[in-house]
């Protein structure tokens, strides 16, 4: 084993172990999708704030053991009563009204019969269909924690009553692409060049995790270019994310100008599969990736690396979604000193994956795939599966955990 480079295991400790304080602020609730809380929220109101039903049907009063009602009234969804029920009277109520005084439980509209405003039970309700005020939320009661903010979470502080929250500031991540050869998409190639796919992708990844990308856009074969815009980009960022020049080629700037920068360099080549000469460094309170230009490789270590780290930063723990499947075909490789990252798709049999994952009902294939300059393959990928040092190949049959893109 090449005793120069550092186990996957130990990049991610090492990298999961830094440690700096974001600023906070307080932001409207509709522009916090994707961002991640800064503290842990309470309720300011019970939750619900009144008592109501459960369901379409009837409010009958408590102890009230008779088969046959007069209906007093028919309340509506953000209706008050105007009547309180005893024995013999009911209110016809829908689902989320507020309950009359005197309700013992409301029966549910397809266990009656009514007529005009008579109302007679014709099969015995055996519940209360109440949700009483305070029963899934009291008032204080902490309900949110830190966290990326999802839609159904923008929906859960809305029914609190909350209209800001406060989230970390996002991290602004500077993007920036190495090698003379790039060029941007919708110009035309001259021999030899080819197109900046990194710095694209690597934004998008970026949004995607909950922070805010600002481009520095390409840089030529040049120590003078690269010194000038690293030292731009590690004054003005908090988060310096490169691709390409990392290596040990000729042009391969990036290590030696950040150390002229002042940059601890913790890690430089990793034991992995794509992803060798990725690097990782310091500089107070700004960090920065380096990442191979090879596209897969960048995009898969920003996945199982960098975007773990950005979450980390925010206080939380990064939890990619896995699915258990079957591998539909044997698996093979030559070198087996590194970790390694193969993308694979999954074949559904039916609609369980909704609902569960079960394995017997999933097959996963592995993707055409012809090593880390292949990006095309990951049009087609929809998860990788990890094969561990000294595994020469996964035989068909074996179950396996697919870590979603």
């Amino acid at each position: 084993m090449n005793k120069s480079l550092m186990s996957f295991e130990d990049a991610v400790r090492l990298v999961l172990n830094q440690h700096v304080n974001t600023e906070t602020e307080v932001i409207p609730l509709q522009e916090s999708l994707g961002r991640f809380s800064a503290e842990v929220i309470a309720s300011p109101i019970d939750s619900p704030p009144f008592d109501k039903s459960a369901m379409d049907g009837y409010a009958v009063a408590a102890g009230d053991d008779s088969q046959e009602f007069t209906v007093l009234e028919t309340l509506a969804a953000g209706e008050r009563p105007t009547q309180s029920v005893k024995k013999g009277y009911c209110s016809r109520i829908m689902t989320g009204a507020m309950i009359p005084e005197g309700t013992g439980k409301v029966v549910r509209v397809e266990y009656t019969e009514s007529s005009g405003d008579t109302m007679r039970i014709t099969t015995p309700e055996p519940y209360e269909n109440i949700i009483f005020r305070g029963e899934n939320l009291k008032r204080g009661d902490p309900f949110f924690p830190v966290k990326q903010i999802s839609p159904g979470d923008i929906g859960s502080l809305a029914a609190s009553g909350i209209d800001r929250v406060p989230v970390h500031r996002q991290l602004r991540v500077a993007v920036l692409t190495t090698g003379s050869e790039l060029r941007e998409p919708g110009t035309a190639l001259n021999p030899g060049e080819i197109y900046n796919s990194n710095g694209y992708q690597l934004k998008g990844q970026i949004v995607r995790a909950g922070a805010l990308p600002i481009s520095f856009g390409s840089i030529p074969d040049d120590r003078r270019i690269h010194e000038e815009v690293l030292a731009e980009a590690l004054e003005t960022c908090d988060l310096v994310l490169l691709s390409g020049g990392v290596s040990m080629g000729s042009f391969d700037y990036v290590p030696e100008t950040l150390a002229r920068l002042g940059v601890d360099i913790m890690i430089h080549g990793i034991l992995v599969k794509p992803g060798r000469p990725t690097l990782f460094g310091r500089r107070g309170d700004t960090f920065v990736f380096g990442l191979p230009g090879n596209p897969v490789s960048s995009f898969l270590l920003f996945e199982v690396l960098v975007r773990p780290f950005i979450h980390h930063l925010m206080g939380t723990v990064y939890r990619p979604a896995v699915r258990q499947g079957i591998l539909a075909e044997t698996i093979r490789r030559r070198d087996t000193e590194r970790l390694e990252f193969r993308p694979v798709r999954i074949q559904y049999e039916d609609a369980s994956y909704l609902f569960m994952d079960n394995p017997d009902r999933q097959k996963v294939f592995p993707v055409r795939y012809k090593g880390s300059s292949h990006l095309n393959a990951m049009v087609e990928a929809e998860g990788i599966i990890l094969m561990n040092p000294g595994i020469k190949q996964l035989e068909e049959g074996t179950l396996v955990n697919v870590r979603l893109l």
